[in-house]
């Protein structure tokens, strides 16, 4: 049994029947979606015996294929994170140029969802994933409708989206809608140990039931014991604050520290946590909008500092 059965096998029960064109699954962040969607795609080319709930055999060429990361069935579609110069995007969107190649002016996208489409799958159903559907943009979401209507081959599109209210209703009236919800902390402790794993109580309790936490444990793990440094040097001094915002700077990840420091505070008066997320949104603005990263991790220090009554 794979870990997306073992997370999710009763969702899978039902994407395995599925023969619509077009599936909308839905959840918070990092609970899994992408590997659900993954697992979709390998579902519907499957030439084996399914698993108990109707998982992908993982042994036939398709499978193989997709084993390899190399499956000529599968497109993926996302916003770009970095801009034309590298620096990080300020908004998430995914623009026509993704759907059609003579609209890619700036020929950010090497495989384009209606090209692909064109051509018949090398196993049995061409599928498209659309990681974000909220970030589609209107002239985007425009040019699918068609294709979601009149699929060319029997082609499958798969929607994900954390917030349904954010994805264009049109999308949304066309796509069976899922619910990928978190799997319980048993199953999470069930994945780390056929992982070979122990399970710490810490990493189960920030995952939450979220695989997509598992996937990176090794960086949560990391970020987890930088909040926990960071945190503590607060409370030592104000030069061991700064040094400690100094080292946080070197260190920080985007994707994780964030939310491993609210984890951090999740022991703090309802008060000191909501000025303590003051101050973390505040260093994340500055640092979307290309402030001095060693001033705004000083600032927020002291914000933080002030915060938790130590200012």
């Amino acid at each position: 049994m794979t870990s997306t059965a073992l997370l999710h096998g009763p969702l899978l029960e039902q994407t395995g029947d599925f023969r619509g064109n077009a599936l909308l699954l839905t959840g918070p962040a990092r609970v899994g979606k992408r590997d659900v969607a993954l697992a979709v795609t390998a579902q519907h080319n499957c030439s084996g015996t399914r698993g108990m709930y109707g998982e992908a055999c993982g042994v036939c060429p398709s499978c193989r294929a997709f084993a390899a990361g190399a499956h000529p069935d599968l497109l993926v579609v996302e916003p770009r994170a970095t801009t034309s110069t590298g620096k990080a995007a300020r908004r998430k969107v995914i623009p026509i140029g993704a759907i059609l190649e003579a609209r890619d002016k700036g020929r950010e996208y090497e495989t384009h969802v209606f090209e692909f489409l064109e051509v018949r799958p090398t196993f049995r159903r061409r599928v498209v994933i659309v990681d974000g559907a909220e970030h589609l943009g209107a002239e985007a979401a425009n040019a699918l409708l068609k294709l979601v209507e009149e699929p060319p081959h029997r082609a499958l599109f798969v929607f994900l989206s954390e917030d349904v209210r954010a994805v264009i209703p049109t999308i949304v009236s066309r796509s069976v809608r899922l619910s990928v919800t978190p799997a319980p902390d048993r199953a999470i402790e069930r994945t780390l140990t056929r992982a070979g794993e122990t399970p710490d109580a810490e990493l189960v309790a920030f995952a939450a039931g979220r695989a997509g936490v598992l996937a990176d444990r090794e960086a949560v793990r990391g970020t987890l014991t930088d909040a926990a440094e960071f945190t503590h040097a607060l409370n030592t001094g104000l030069l061991s604050a700064l040094e400690a915002a100094e080292r946080l700077e070197k260190r920080w990840n985007a994707d994780w520290h964030p939310e491993a420091l609210r984890f951090t505070w999740r022991t703090l008066s309802a008060h000191e946590r909501a000025r303590a997320d003051a101050a973390l949104e505040a260093l994340q603005t500055a640092l979307e909008a290309y402030a001095s990263p060693s001033l705004s991790f000083q600032v927020f220090a002291l914000n933080l500092r002030e915060a938790l009554g130590e200012g």
